[in-house]
C-alpha cells in the first residue's frame, strides 16, 4: 500500500493534538483525585476535559489552511468481472424407439 501524504498545515497539526491532550487532560484529573484523596472526583472534573476539546477545536477552526493537503477520496471499487457466458440451449430431442 501506498503511504499517503500527511497534511502539515497548522490546522491538522493543532487538530492532531486532540489525543494527546485528552489523554494527558484525564491523567491530571486522576492524579489530583488521588492527590487529594479522592475530593477531585472525574464526575466533578469532567468539565476541564470538555473546556480541553474546546480550545482544541476553536484553535483549530482559527488556524489558517495554508499548504493544506486533502486527502484522496474513497478508493474506487474494483472492476467487476464479465458475466460468465450462458449455457448451451439444451436439446429437446427424445432417445425413445417406437
Amino acid at each position: 500500500m501506498s503511504n499517503p501524504a500527511r497534511c502539515s498545515c497548522p490546522r491538522c497539526s493543532i487538530r492532531g493534538l486532540m489525543g494527546p491532550l485528552v489523554v494527558t487532560t484525564i491523567g491530571i484529573l486522576f492524579l489530583l483525585s488521588e492527590i487529594r484523596g479522592g475530593h477531585f472526583h472525574i464526575v466533578n472534573t469532567f468539565p476541564v476535559l470538555l473546556i480541553v476539546i474546546g480550545i482544541v477545536l476553536l484553535g483549530s477552526a482559527l488556524a489558517p489552511m495554508n499548504g493544506h493537503i486533502e486527502s484522496p477520496g474513497p478508493a474506487a471499487p474494483p472492476a467487476t468481472p464479465p458475466a460468465p457466458p450462458p449455457p448451451p440451449p439444451a436439446s429437446n430431442y427424445s432417445s425413445e424407439a417406437r
